[in-house]
């Protein structure tokens, strides 16, 4: 890649023009107040939200609580190249008389030369033992050997310091501070004996002590064992002080405890007489940027503004994290813009957040123009932001450049890590290229990369979705060899796989695999089998024929409890051997056992969830079939029941009204799961004959922009559609353009309908979808006609289109009617308004 060449921009940076309002007023006037017991969250506000519209409230703060939306999109379980919680790591000390003596200084240089000699380092400890002055002298040791990753001498070190230190007061220093150091470098287990020696022998039973290892506990993500040594130390009548309850709550957010865990330790702290301070809210910050609570973040920065806390870059990269993970872009402009209004300037570590989130959101233009930004602002690139960068070279393709990236980050003096690979891996992958994924898997670990969860998950994936099961169950085979462990993220992306390929039966079974290894399904694996069921007539004409499994509870009832499933199901798949059923009237019995498990285990289903069951529906051969799966959709959720049900029973103004209220909470999802919810909508409404609402859903959706660049004069782009959608746009879209003939204007000379299936296409549409536009186009008897060029492509000159819309009997064509309208059944209850 090119280095240090300045971004051609004709405009300014896409966030120096969204200052976000209202900052200037956060210390007179505070946030609006959470309510825990509202049913619907605030809209996601800037993170600067007006002050000046917020209503009065004391100081005292009400205890807090998490405002996630029942529909936001599930972004637990991501697996992030780094814990953004973790930016305090490395930052600036506070400047403040030194407090060791120039003698530690030279012991410390002579121990590093000694690095690996035990009894060398012992002869230097006793060559400088009466050279230094007490604890302060050893702690700063101790802290030094940590910063370069010596925790072996540290720990020599410290033995032989407590040893020879007969005072209680400054032994339990010495031990708080290596077990920080431990703490720091990973070595949970090591602090922990310390702690318990440092007990035992009566100098460790202090705060400090119990603080540091309580941030130990955080920094490996220990949340549960963080809290138990809380709970132990105030039962030992020591009283936590601020350090320790930033140390749960960091802790929380370390260890994906939910925000109501963290919100109590708050509370308790509030309780005790302490005062929050910054890294209070930036580790509170952190537990919402891992769950996916934007709008509690921004709640959080605002009531820290409101106390009168300053943010700093580790406050506004947390926060943006929490932006950029739930797909709020837009919002992390405007963030960066606030930092730079307030000279907190960006760092690498803010740039690599916002590429990845333009990478995740699929803003990959502006994701490469940061990268130029970075270079030209002379922010040095970090490993994460050259993974991040070879990751979207990667999945759009441009494996030269990616590999060009692998460069540079080397020559910067950055060795290819497992991430950079698992990058490559799932690249390369996606776009089917086997024989090089092989080539780098082997050469990963020809240089010593040890593959990781991800790197197998990834490989397994790739392998089932072109079809390669001798690859896939020989990848598993060697992931159980490696002893690595499972997780839902793991199981989720096989069963994901397996849907994808229509083998449900498979898939399903592998969920009381997933639970008789105490690993608990979450809402994004059953999302796989519900949509799988949803989707099995919009599959590629090449798709395997779909299997259907029968669930008691949502599980495959298997006789041999000790085999291992995956291995089975990988066997079968490699042999050919999986013999797919007939579906028969079985299926909608095997989607109620997928709601039931979901129920009994009580997993909160999200946008995704409803989107799928809404697919289920337009599936379904009879209106009572849909019914049963509305009526789980009403258990789930009533709100988008009611919306989906008032649809289909016709329209109403008072159903629309809840509908647009729908929307707006659907319109803060990602892109790509707002415009699948308005697909599934759609898609039922059209089924059942509701074409009317189907045209009044797609239309607001347009309004709404849930489709980029969906509608000009000359062009409809439907790639992005479903079949039932894109029908219902194409006739509005028609019916525009008859109004514009009729107005007595010309068309353009050429007119347009693209569906996504063409060579030249950036985004492969669904050729179901082809196949049901040209059977609209046909059946209207319109000049449209497939271009030579691109079979995705339906094209008529202007002046045909205009002679066909003069006809009298095309207007007529081009109005929708619904087909019928449907009585209310007592299995459908209606919406409660």
């Amino acid at each position: 890649m090119a280095s240090s060449t300045p971004p051609t921009l004709t405009t300014a940076k896409p966030y120096h023009n969204h200052h976000i309002h209202g900052i200037q007023n956060h210390r007179r006037h505070p946030p609006p107040p959470r309510n825990p017991t509202a049913t619907k969250p605030p809209p996601p506000l800037p993170a600067t939200v007006s002050a000046a519209a917020a209503p009065h409230r004391n100081p005292n703060f009400s205890p807090l609580s998490s405002s996630k939306s029942h529909l936001a999109a599930d972004f637990s379980g991501r697996r992030s190249t780094r814990f953004v919680s973790k930016m305090h790591f490395g930052r600036p000390k506070s400047g403040g008389p030194t407090r060791h003596s120039v003698s530690a200084e030279d012991a410390l240089q002579q121990l590093i030369r000694s690095s690996g000699d035990n009894r060398l380092i012992e002869s230097v400890l006793l060559s400088f033992q009466s050279k230094l002055c007490g604890s302060d002298d050893y702690n700063f040791l101790l802290r030094e050997l940590g910063n370069r990753n010596e925790w072996s001498m540290a720990i020599q070190c410290f033995e032989f310091a407590v040893n020879r230190e007969r005072r209680r007061t400054e032994q339990g220093k010495l031990a708080s501070s290596v077990i920080s150091v431990l703490g720091r470098l990973g070595k949970v287990e090591l602090a922990k004996k310390v702690f318990e020696t440092a007990v035992n022998e009566g100098y460790g039973n202090t705060v400090y002590a119990y603080s540091a290892l309580i941030s130990a506990y955080a920094k490996s993500g220990l949340c549960d064992d963080a809290i138990s040594l809380f709970e132990s130390m105030k039962l030992s009548g020591l009283k936590p002080n601020l350090v320790t309850y930033n140390a749960l709550i960091d802790a929380c957010g370390k260890g994906g405890a939910d925000f109501k865990r963290a919100s109590d330790i708050f509370d308790d702290m509030l309780s005790n007489g302490f005062q929050p301070d910054r890294i209070t809210y930036n580790s509170l910050l952190a537990v919402c940027s891992g769950g996916g609570l934007w709008e509690t973040a921004v709640s959080l920065f605002n009531e820290m503004c409101y106390r009168g806390i300053e943010p700093d870059i580790y406050t506004y990269n947390t926060l943006l994290d929490a932006a950029s993970s739930g797909g709020h872009m837009d919002y992390a402009f405007q963030i960066m813009a606030e930092m730079t209004a307030k000279n907190v300037m960006p760092n690498e570590v803010t740039y690599s957040t916002v590429i990845r989130g333009c990478a995740k959101s699929g803003r990959l233009d502006q994701a490469l123009s940061l990268v130029s930004e970075m270079k030209y602002a002379n922010i040095r690139l970090d490993r994460v932001s050259y993974n991040n960068l070879l990751a979207i070279y990667a999945s759009l393709g441009r494996f030269d450049e990616a590999l060009n990236v692998v460069k540079e980050m080397e020559n910067t003096g950055f060795r290819k890590d497992v991430v950079t690979y698992n990058a490559l891996l799932d690249g390369f992958g996606k776009q089917g290229r086997y024989d090089k994924v092989k080539e780098l898997f082997t050469r990963m670990k020809n240089e010593r990369v040890p593959p990781n969860l991800l790197t197998y998950s990834t490989l397994i994936s790739v392998y089932l979705k072109g079809g390669l099961y001798q690859e896939a169950m020989e990848m598993y085979k060697e992931f159980k060899r490696e002893g690595l462990r499972a997780d839902v993220v793991f199981y989720s992306e096989i069963i994901d796989s397996l849907c994808k390929k229509g083998f449900v039966e498979s898939s399903a079974l592998l969920l009381d695999e997933m639970t008789k290894k105490g690993i608990q399904p979450n809402v994004v694996t059953y999302n796989s089998i519900i949509n799988a069921f949803g989707q099995s007539q919009t599959g590629s004409p090449n798709d395997d024929k779909r299997e259907i499994v029968c669930l008691e509870n949502g599980e495959k009832k298997v006789n041999n409890r000790d085999e291992d499933r995956i291995i089975k199901v990988f066997e079968q798949l490699a042999s050919g051997n999986l013999h797919i059923g007939d579906t028969g009237g079985k299926e909608i019995i095997c989607v109620l056992g997928v709601f039931r498990k979901m129920h009994e285990l009580e997993i909160k289903p999200n946008v995704v969830t409803f989107s799928a069951i809404l697919n289920a529906c337009s599936r379904c051969s009879s209106f009572e079939e849909a019914s049963l799966l509305l009526e789980e959709l009403r258990l789930f959720d009533n709100q988008v029941y009611g919306v989906a049900h008032g649809l289909l029973m016709g329209y109403r103004e008072n159903v629309w009204v809840h509908a647009l209220s729908l929307f707006d909470e659907v319109k803060r999802m990602d892109s790509s799961t707002a415009s699948a919810f308005y697909n599934a909508l759609t898609d039922m409404l059209w089924h059942f004959g509701q074409k009317r609402g189907a045209q009044m859903v797609v239309l607001e959706g347009k309004r709404r922009q849930v489709w980029e660049n969906t509608w000009s004069d000359s062009c409809l782009d439907l790639h992005l559609m479903s079949s039932g959608a894109a029908r219902a746009m194409a006739h509005a879209w028609l019916l525009n353009i008859c109004s514009v003939v009729y107005e007595g204007h010309e068309l353009p000379g050429l007119l347009s309908i693209l569906t996504g299936w063409g060579k030249h296409s950036k985004v492969v549409g669904d050729c179901a979808l082809k196949r049901a536009i040209e059977a609209l186009l046909g059946g209207m008897g319109s000049p449209f006609r497939v271009a030579s060029s691109n079979i995705g492509r339906f094209i008529s000159p202007g002046p045909m289109v205009a002679a066909w819309m003069r006809e009298s009997n095309t207007p007529k064509l081009l109005v929708l009617e619904d087909d019928r309208a449907y009585p209310q059944t007592p299995s459908l209850q209606p919406l409660v308004l």
